[in-house]
């Protein structure tokens, strides 16, 4: 598994969410620490959090965390940059990378393990999909690390796997949760209610 790290993405400014989506409260928890305890659940040891906006508060709150911190110094950028930024901290051993949005904080940790098997039987590029909709995280061969620094602005991850497609391989998983979007404060009300069967606890917005 010291083979194996993790971007997730934190850097933007949440301006859809109208509230600071890391930081939100997502069960006993926030979303953030979700998304770790996620990854961490399936082994991932070596987790890069790429922050931007409001960075130190995200800092402050995962103080306890053992983790690798980036900076994307533009949160308005596109989340292309942001995986560069993640990307050019990873240690030099790492031969895979799990990349992740924080807006997936009730992803499976089996699911990680799935992902993860289709890597060690060969496959470069695999991303979960439910339903026929593709989810995250996805997993990239440190084989593209020179693409995933150089993506389209534009089309991000998108355009490696529609490049490489011969070498992506989707595998279809139970869970609805790889593939929901949490971009707008009804996505969030909704993730959450389905979740834990209820409304998150009140929060000030933006």
């Amino acid at each position: 598994m010291n083979e194996i790290a993790a971007i997730l993405l934190a850097a933007g400014r949440s301006r859809r969410m109208g509230a600071f989506k890391p930081l939100l409260p997502f069960g006993n928890s926030t979303v953030i620490e979700s998304c770790l305890d996620g990854l961490r659940t399936a082994g991932i040891e070596s987790i890069v959090v790429v922050v931007g906006h409001r960075g130190e508060e995200i800092r402050a709150r995962l103080r306890n965390w053992k983790l690798i911190f980036a900076v994307n110094p533009d949160p308005d950028s596109e989340m292309s940059f942001s995986i560069a930024c993640g990307v050019e901290v990873l240690n030099e051993n790492t031969k895979a990378l799990l990349i992740t949005p924080v807006d997936h904080p009730a992803m499976p940790p089996e699911v990680v393990a799935l992902l993860l098997k289709e890597w060690k039987d060969g496959a470069k590029l695999v991303q979960p999909e439910h339903d026929g909709r593709g989810g995250h995280p996805v997993l990239v061969d440190l084989v593209y690390r020179p693409e995933l620094l150089a993506l389209d602005p534009h089309e991000g991850l998108r355009a490696l796997f529609s490049v490489h497609r011969k070498e992506v391989r989707r595998v279809p998983v139970d869970s609805p949760y790889v593939a929901r979007d949490m971009n707008t404060w009804e996505d969030y009300r909704q993730l959450h209610e389905d979740v834990f069967g209820g409304a998150p606890r009140q929060v000030d917005r933006y």
